[in-house]
């Protein structure tokens, strides 16, 4: 299974002056070599896709004009802000693509507890902006991810059961419609709109501007990772399951299942390794944090004790070393409506099966403020779910692409006794039209479509987790 692109011989042959006369950020075509080649590559690097042209806008109004370059030339369309898709819709072959990534813009109100940040931003920059004040918003579990796509199709992170969802968070956002209208989305103005945004994903329109509710978070807090040979799964993940059934909301974690890595902290005969992981941490203050986790550290004998007061930066970055771009991804996740102990067992059981060492699995409660939230208050389902998993594969030779995704779906298949509908769509590869329908469900996915057809009823906007309008349906 292969996602590349045999490399075109010459750039566009669209004329681009037209483009270049309304636009003020950076152009780029086949023909800037490597430049080109640097602008366009993405975390998933089984998406080697090479655009026909790339508008590095550095505001709306080039967004705006990059818009209408496209449909003018009938070109298909792209966006890319963090580019972690990993169903690859950050980037398009002989399309345009627009790279936001130069808005790079934030702005803190420490007083108002709010945040506006430009869709170029990714959760270690906003991080490192908002922690000045020791404010936070649920942000993603990787500092490379992008702010944009992320709130946008959700916004799962370590803060959701204490203070919601990333989309959960935003108060307004600045968009850019299909036809060219910049227009504003929150409670009062164009709700409707603001409603699709969260959770919607990209259908209805290019978001160039954002603002976020903050909360108080850090600087210093209590948290980080145990560790454990993989024979001690089972206990473990029980262990962790009990501890969180009554575990205030301030606390946050999961179960991760991954090979050691080759660190100091590592004993030298677990790296390498099979190791099942416990992350934890506790939002409050840190000696709370220190006696509400201490359950989890006095428990087993861990290899592996890293966990201590840290600043909230370095929590957030504590799987980036684990996740460096360019490597091959495929992913599955799936909501559960609970964890007994048949379903830790089978998730034990996948987890053995991996077919690469880069390969994760990851077990993570829900509930608390993500539960708080209605159902229909966003497009978003299956709010009630207690517990999800994800399933990552990744690799990095494509000759063996069939192997590894052949894991990820197997897995998929043996959790499928515990699982419900609704997990967001951000967390999938091969996302068709009928698992869109089945995650929004049939009620919210005709609101959505009402909403397409109102904000982008050609489908320009069809580089996402797609919600066709009425016509093309």
């Amino acid at each position: 299974m292969t996602h590349t692109t045999a490399p075109r011989e010459t750039g566009s042959q669209a004329d681009l002056s037209p483009l270049r006369a309304g636009f003020a950020g950076e152009i780029l075509t086949p023909d800037d070599g490597e430049t080109y080649d640097a602008t366009r590559a993405v975390f998933n690097g089984m998406f080697d896709r090479r655009p026909a042209v790339v508008a590095r806008a550095t505001t709306a109004a080039d967004v705006v004009a990059a818009l209408g370059f496209a449909r003018a030339e009938a070109l298909p369309i792209a966006i890319l802000g963090g580019g972690h898709s990993v169903a690859g819709y950050s980037t398009i072959d002989d399309g345009l693509l627009i790279d936001l990534r130069p808005m790079k813009g934030i702005e803190v109100d420490p007083v108002g507890r709010k945040a506006r940040v430009q869709p170029g931003v990714t959760w270690g920059e906003f991080d490192a902006a908002s922690q000045q004040h020791g404010l936070a918003t649920t942000g993603g579990r990787m500092t490379t991810t992008g702010v944009a796509g992320f709130t946008l199709g959700s916004g799962s992170g370590w803060l959701e059961r204490l203070h919601g969802l990333a989309a959960d968070n935003l108060l307004s956002a600045q968009v850019v419609t299909a036809d060219g209208r910049v227009l504003t989305a929150n409670e009062t103005e164009n709700p409707d709109l603001f409603w699709g945004l969260r959770g919607g994903g990209g259908n209805f329109g290019v978001v160039t501007e954002f603002e976020f509710r903050l909360h108080p978070v850090g600087p210093l807090v209590y948290g980080g990772m145990l560790m454990y040979p993989r024979d001690r799964a089972p206990e473990v993940c029980r262990n962790f399951r009990d501890f969180m059934r009554d575990a205030p909301r301030e606390v946050a974690g999961g179960i991760i299942f991954m090979h050691a890595p080759p660190a100091p902290f590592v004993p030298a005969e677990l790296q390498g390794r099979p190791a099942v992981a416990v992350l934890a941490a506790h939002w409050g203050a840190v000696e709370d944090g220190e006696a509400a986790l201490a359950p989890l550290r006095e428990f087993g004998d861990p290899a592996v004790d890293v966990m201590q007061p840290m600043p909230y930066v370095a929590l957030q970055a504590i799987t980036d070393a684990g996740n460096p771009p360019g490597r091959r991804n495929y992913w599955r996740s799936e909501l559960l409506t609970d964890l007994p102990d048949d379903a830790i067992d089978a998730f034990i059981a996948c987890a053995a099966a991996a077919t690469s060492p880069a390969s994760v699995m990851v077990m993570a409660p829900g509930g608390g403020a993500v539960a708080d939230v209605p159902e229909d208050a966003t497009p978003l389902s299956g709010r009630s779910a207690t517990w999800f998993y994800h399933c990552y594969g990744i690799w990095t030779e494509p000759a063996e692409d069939d192997r590894h995704i052949g894991w990820v779906r197997a897995s998929e298949q043996a959790l499928r006794p515990w699982t419900m509908t609704g997990m967001a769509l951000n967390f999938m590869s091969d996302i068709d039209d009928s698992r869109v329908r089945d995650t929004f469900g049939a009620a919210k996915y005709e609101r959505l479509v009402v909403l397409k057809d109102e904000y982008d009823p050609d489908n320009v906007f069809r580089m996402n987790q797609n919600v066709r309008p009425s016509t093309l349906a």
